[in-house]
């Protein structure tokens, strides 16, 4: 079976310390237990993996004291929990591995974001470090291909994503019918099951008209009327489609000028593939009417994959005005102000709005288009 390497696994082995946590997050399907294994292979001492949707793992846990895990761990150097997102009390039990067992590494994945249900939250504050595992980078399908390759597989990177499995598939229609079966199976799990919410139907709806307004401001009033639900429930929606990285917020940047829009957001996919397996929608991009709004959600998620997997702490913006000035991306590092205006299909220059200039002189300003976009990204 085809492999890439992926940027995560030196950073987590990096990490790994004596009574630490890694927690090692991300959506469903991505790589995480692949990549668990190869961290446990690689691993030099003895190693324990688990499965937190084992009912055999949920029995040994259970009990939770120090003497039962000393009991569990006895000689084990490593500790790999896979799923841990679905074992009850998941903190307060690696608290207590951590606390009690010296010595003991441990990494525990899961596919929502662990506060989903508050299932460690405070338990480990102190004790962890955060990873997100993305659908696959430019970078790391970059290893295994040239330029030339790498230019040529771009129209196909923006129609079906980076989901690993989609390596092993030849046939654009079984392309196709595995992303539809990702969203529909996979995705909406932990919202569905674990949140206990029912209306999967309601969820899809919110999910489809982010979709079709992918990189275009969105109230959530504006998306409750629509779906006739309340403000509250498309936010809450809205957070739990977050929590399990599906899609994530550009909010509005703002130093309080009073021209500029900050109370709208932006919403975009963490993969293209997804989006369009909500759209049903796989037409090649010289067929797209959407070509701008899939390559400004190709490029912005590219670029949080590569930060993220350097572990480079970024903040996200679009930037705007009432008078219809406006920046795709606003990225903030370490109080550095980076500007970018990404386009599709055009040979203008593209200059830096005056307003934007006039307001933050010490800001870089960059247009990305096909031409340039590999040094942004990688």
């Amino acid at each position: 079976m085809k492999l890439l390497a992926r940027e995560l696994f030196q950073v987590i082995i990096d990490n790994m310390k004596p009574n630490k946590v890694c927690l090692l997050l991300g959506s469903r399907r991505v790589g995480k237990t692949i990549l668990l294994k190869e961290i446990s292979g690689h691993f030099t001492g003895k190693s324990l993996m688990m499965n937190g949707e084992d009912l055999n793992t949920r029995r040994i846990l259970a009990e939770r004291t120090a003497a039962n895990y000393r009991q569990l761990l006895y000689g084990v150097d490593l500790l790999i929990i896979d799923e841990a997102q679905t074992l009850e009390d998941i903190g307060l039990i690696l608290k207590l591995m951590v606390d009690e067992i010296p010595g003991i590494k441990i990494i525990a994945s899961g596919s929502s974001s662990f506060d989903l249900l508050n299932r460690s939250g405070e338990p480990l504050t102190g004790r962890s470090a955060r990873f997100q595992l993305f659908p696959l980078s430019q970078i790391e399908f970059g290893k295994n291909e040239n330029l030339t390759e790498t230019r040529a597989n771009l129209g196909e990177r923006i129609i079906f994503g980076g989901y690993p499995e989609l390596l092993h598939i030849e046939n654009p229609e079984e392309k196709k019918k595995y992303l539809q079966e990702i969203v529909q199976m996979y995705l909406l799990k932990d919202i569905l099951i674990l949140d206990g919410i029912r209306a999967a139907s309601k969820m899809m709806d919110l999910l489809q008209m982010i979709a079709y307004q992918t990189g275009k401001e969105v109230s959530s009033n504006e998306l409750s009327l629509k779906l006739n639900l309340s403000k509250n429930t498309v936010d809450k929606y809205l957070d739990l489609l977050s929590k399990v990285f599906i899609i994530f917020k550009l909010g509005g940047y703002s130093r309080n000028l009073r021209k500029e829009i900050v109370k709208t957001s932006k919403w975009y996919f963490y993969d293209n593939g997804i989006r369009n397996a909500i759209l049903s929608d796989f037409s090649s991009i010289s067929m797209r009417r959407d070509m701008g709004e899939l390559w400004e959600n190709y490029i912005i998620s590219e670029r949080i994959k590569m930060n993220g997997n350097r572990q480079r702490n970024c903040r996200y913006y679009f930037w705007r005005t009432y008078d219809q000035q406006e920046i795709d991306l606003i990225e903030v590092h370490e109080n550095q102000v980076n500007a970018f205006e990404i386009k599709w299909g055009t040979t203008k220059p593209v200059k830096v709005p005056v307003a934007f200039r006039n307001a933050y002189p010490e800001a870089s300003f960059q247009a990305i288009s096909p031409d340039n976009y590999l040094n942004f990204i990688t």
